[in-house]
């Protein structure tokens, strides 16, 4: 049986999507001439500015397209869904945004993106234009401690790049832009427990098996397998499960300041992420934590997917500046 989606040509869902987005937010965004698949920011790229440049498969919305704007990614990349873009989108948002400082490449860490990313700023060289990239890996679910270079990227990307997205907007230099994305990347965290699969437009049919009544705590944003498979249970054991690894992670100690997202996969309600929040709060008083800013909804995505997961970035002085630092997106703000 196929899934009931409010679509046309499963083929022609990314480019109706960007269609609509641009229609939508075109004070905000435009297309590049040479691709219609590389989003650039009308307000943000200038001469002498490191341009920041994001990008990953489709159906993660608002990621990633609709964090490009003045103060965050200057240019995105986008892919079909749940695939990495080519080169080409890629190269053409680096000459967009290129002012003449360099140009950041920052996407999660996936063999695809790290493929077609990677023969974008080859190309670029080409043209003399120097371009680095930072992979984020703040899925803690999805690698072992020691092999943390295998992680991927997930909803961390939301505070990762807002982080060098603001370090770029200062008009730091390329050296100091990605110092400060790594630094980011290194203090974010994300587990993630999900409910039920999703389906891709062009197959309308459930990209992963999960029984009635189970759910699955570390499953990553395209379906891929997690570290726990089980009965559904509650909302605060669900968190308190979650916020246990992370604490682990962090080290963090008491006094200490955190950011927090709680982040719906697609298909979860709010009053659902609400009480998510609610038990997040309680535990980080708990340990002596202090919670600096709070955002609950939809930033990362995984199409329809019931779930939810929940994201802390360690802050210090230079990362709370720079969250805090103002942005004008598409489908985000900071004022």
């Amino acid at each position: 049986m196929q899934t009931k989606k409010i679509i046309n040509d499963g083929d022609d869902a990314v480019d109706e999507m960007l269609d609509g987005i641009l229609l939508a937010h075109g004070d905000t965004l435009r297309t590049s001439a040479d691709s219609g698949r590389a989003i650039i920011a009308r307000h943000g790229p200038r001469d002498g500015k490191v341009g920041l440049v994001i990008g990953g498969g489709s159906g993660h919305e608002p990621t990633f397209v609709g964090f490009v704007g003045q103060g965050l990614a200057d240019a995105a990349a986008i892919g079909n869904v749940f695939a990495s873009p080519p080169p080409d989108p890629a190269l053409a948002c680096v000459k967009e945004v290129s002012g003449g400082t360099g140009v950041l490449f920052m996407y999660g860490n996936y063999a695809g993106d790290v493929m077609n990313f990677d023969m974008a700023a080859e190309m670029a060289a080409m043209d003399d234009i120097e371009v680095r990239t930072v992979l984020t890996t703040d899925d803690v679910a999805s690698a072992p401690r020691d092999e943390i270079e295998k992680r991927r990227g997930v909803a961390g990307n939301f505070f990762i790049f807002k982080a060098a997205g603001a370090a770029a907007d200062e008009m730091m230099s390329l050296d100091d832009v990605e110092r400060v994305a790594r630094h980011a990347n290194a203090r974010t965290y994300t587990m993630g427990v999900a409910l039920s699969p999703c389906s891709l437009p062009q197959t309308r049919r459930w990209n992963f098996d999960l029984p009635e009544g189970e759910m699955e705590i570390g499953m990553g944003i395209h379906g891929e397998p997690g570290i726990e498979r089980g009965p559904i249970k509650q909302a605060d054991q669900i968190v308190d499960e979650m916020m246990d690894r992370i604490f682990d992670e962090m080290g963090a100690a008491s006094g200490d300041r955190v950011a927090v997202l709680v982040n719906g996969l697609g298909a979860t309600p709010l009053m659902e992420l609400y009480i998510m929040n609610r038990r997040v709060q309680a535990r980080l008083e708990a340990v002596g934590l202090s919670t600096h800013a709070t955002w609950v909804g939809n930033y990362c995505t995984s199409l329809e997917m019931a779930g939810a997961s929940v994201t802390l970035m360690h802050l210090d002085d230079e990362l709370q500046r720079l969250i805090d630092r103002p942005c004008h997106c598409a489908m985000f703000r900071v004022v």
